[in-house]
């Protein structure tokens, strides 16, 4: 649901309104001259494809979305596997923004708005902020709330904005709408990682510059035998499991149970299924779990 919405709705709008949107590595055509103009390739970042895209779309390049041509494409099998590729995705753009801030500020081929649409909705609003927003609201913040009864949240901000939000982000994948509330549970699981890996990212701390291939079993597991696919993905027991998202499933429970037996707000109706979905990525069961060879 995420990729959809970043492919059918923020790159096709981005595409038609100001004709920018970020690179993603695979699926596109470039013109030699447009690599070129913008200074080639770069490994400054780990997002060395959206750099190319940023520095073309300042010198005046002009970028489509052709939305009928499909592709084929696999996501991560594994949750070790989709939380580096998440921390790349989240780190990478935060490092490019503190390298390119002033460059779009300068940039002479481009309009003033152009310049705002990538500062402020490309970098700023969607790949830094959103995720602090996400985070902090709905995993510190509301469930704090339980132990101040001075502290009175909105029924707007609870329920009606983020409701719309996630309705319009949702509209890229009609077909998935009924997996809409795990899906948020989960993206608020994951808002965490992404939280780090930007402060990480805007710091270009330790690990700002990491590169993790996303390990992807293909058809692995219906060509080969298990025992060849255990032996390429092996993973110890407790490597499944993650104190970070334990931690916070621990301080979740305790807030949901507080709300429920001394508050009347109800705030544990949300709390409870996001205590018990970082319970569960927590303990490693979410993805594809391949034993290791006996």
């Amino acid at each position: 649901m995420s990729m959809d919405y970043h492919f059918k709705v923020e790159q096709e709008s981005g595409s038609s309104t100001c004709a920018f949107f970020g690179y993603n590595g695979t699926a596109g055509v470039w013109r030699i001259r447009a690599i070129n103009d913008a200074g080639g390739w770069k490994d400054r970042t780990t997002v060395e494809d959206m750099d190319l895209a940023v520095r073309a779309g300042l010198g005046g390049w002009k970028f489509v979305y052709v939305g009928n041509v499909k592709v084929k494409s696999e996501l991560p099998s594994t949750f070790k596997a989709y939380r580096y590729q998440q921390h790349r995705w989240a780190c990478g753009p935060a490092v490019l923004f503190r390298k390119m801030f002033w460059e779009i500020v300068k940039a002479k081929k481009v309009s003033i708005w152009k310049k705002l649409h990538v500062i402020y909705n490309f970098f700023l609003a969607r790949r830094i902020i959103s995720h602090f927003v996400t985070f902090s609201f709905y995993c510190v913040v509301i469930p704090l709330s339980v132990f101040f009864p001075e502290v009175e949240i909105p029924k707007w901000g609870m329920i009606y904005v983020p409701t719309t939000i996630t309705l319009l982000n949702s509209v890229g994948t009609p077909s998935s709408f009924h997996l809409i509330i795990f899906w948020v549970l989960f993206e608020n699981v994951m808002s965490l990682h992404r939280c780090k890996a930007v402060l990480i990212g805007l710091l270009e701390a330790g690990r700002a510059n990491e590169w993790i291939v996303t390990e992807k079993l293909g058809d692995m597991l219906k060509t080969k035998s298990n025992i060849s696919v255990t032996q390429k993905i092996r993973f110890k027991f407790w490597d499944r499991f993650h104190l970070l998202e334990l931690g916070l499933a621990v301080f979740l429970m305790i807030c949901a149970c507080y709300d429920c037996i001394y508050r009347q707000d109800y705030f544990f109706i949300y709390i409870f299924p996001q205590s018990i979905t970082f319970f569960i990525m927590g303990f490693g069961y979410v993805g594809t779990i391949i034993p290791s060879q006996k």
